[in-house]
Parts: structure tokens; C-alpha cells; sequence
């Protein structure tokens, strides 16, 4: 493993311990076990070193992309969703709320989520293109927002990923919460069957 890489790794390890705002380059600096001096070998600042650890230490979004090319049905793909959501959020929640708390850090990182036309906001439309193209297929309700859709199993995950870093989230484990909030979706956006008819006597 190379020093840029050494760096990165105590980087985000100490960031999630401490929270960014208490990160010095100091004790980031002790925890790869280097000087300050070879920190800024590698990294021009400390911002740059934090919006490196988030552009490749984060938790990427490959898991749920992987999820929606699984091949299986509208449950199986949904909740295969649904439990990467809730992996990712959980796994990023510390990261992402200390780069919130920095606001020059959060600013470069924008900046750079823009340049590459990457973000958050890309596992949401993946999942309404899945979703719309099950539409087409006729096997999610015409005319059912596929955005909102989308909108709603994430932030169910979301939550329920934040809750659990601060309480019980009211379910008995991911398995449960995710099969739910799909269970609740599909309600609305599959198509509702044709009533039978008892044949007159």
C-alpha cells in the first residue's frame, strides 16, 4: 500500500471516530504513523485531503446499481434495493455528517461531485429508470410517479439507517424493514387486478 493510500485510510478512520470539525492533520499525521510534512506531500490542504477521503473512501453507490442489474423480479430487485440503501446510509452517515459540519470541505466536494455529474442524487434516478421501465412493462401501475417512488424507499432507508445510529428503529432487523417498506410501495404502484365476476346463475 502506498503513503497516499496509508493517509486516506487513517484519514477516514479518524474522521469517523471524531467527526471532521476535531480532525487535526496532526493526528492524522500519528494515526498513519508519518509527519505533517508527508501529509502535504500528498495533499495541498486539509480540505483536499477530506474531499479525497470522501471521493474514495466513502461508501459508493455500486451496491444498489448492482442491486437493479440482479435480474430478479419487481420484489426481489426492490428489496435487494432497499438493504444496500440501508448498508450504504448506515456505513455513511458519520462520514456525511462531517463533511456537513465543514463547510469549506463541503463546498469543494460539491464542486467536484458537479464537475464529474456524480451525486447522491444519482441513486434516485437509477432506481425511477428501473422503476419506469417496469412501468413499460406493465408491471407497475400507469401513471404512478416512479420519481416519488424512488423518493420514498430511499428515505425510508435513510431514516431508518439514521435512527438506528440513535435508537431502536422499529423494526426487528434490515431484512424486516427493508421487505416492509417494499411490501407498503408495491401497494400503490403495482397494477391493481381486474375484479372477478361470479358467472350468474
Amino acid at each position: 500500500m502506498g503513503t497516499r493510500d496509508v493517509i486516506l485510510d487513517a484519514a477516514a478512520e479518524v474522521m469517523a471516530e471524531q467527526g471532521l470539525a476535531n480532525v487535526t492533520t496532526r493526528q492524522i499525521a500519528k494515526a498513519a504513523g508519518l509527519t505533517e510534512a508527508a501529509l502535504y506531500k500528498h495533499f495541498a490542504s486539509k480540505a483536499d485531503l477530506m474531499v479525497a477521503v470522501m471521493r474514495e473512501r466513502s461508501p459508493g453507490f455500486s451496491p444498489l446499481a448492482e442491486a437493479l442489474r440482479g435480474g430478479g423480479d419487481l420484489v426481489g430487485s426492490l428489496t435487494a434495493v432497499a438493504r444496500a440503501a440501508i448498508d450504504l446510509y448506515r456505513a455513511g452517515f458519520p462520514m456525511f455528517a462531517s463533511v456537513f459540519a465543514d463547510p469549506a470541505t463541503l463546498a469543494a466536494h460539491k464542486e467536484e461531485l458537479r464537475q464529474e455529474g456524480a451525486g447522491p442524487h444519482k441513486a434516485n434516478e437509477a432506481l425511477a429508470a428501473y422503476l419506469r421501465a417496469e412501468q413499460e412493462a406493465g408491471r407497475v401501475r400507469a401513471g404512478a410517479d416512479v420519481r416519488a417512488a424512488a423518493g420514498l424507499l430511499l428515505g425510508a432507508c435513510f431514516q431508518y439507517a439514521f435512527l438506528g445510529h440513535m435508537s431502536r428503529a422499529g423494526f426487528a432487523d434490515d431484512e424486516e424493514a427493508a421487505a416492509s417498506f417494499v411490501r407498503t410501495l408495491l401497494e400503490t404502484l403495482t397494477p391493481t387486478p381486474p375484479p372477478c365476476h361470479e358467472p350468474s346463475a
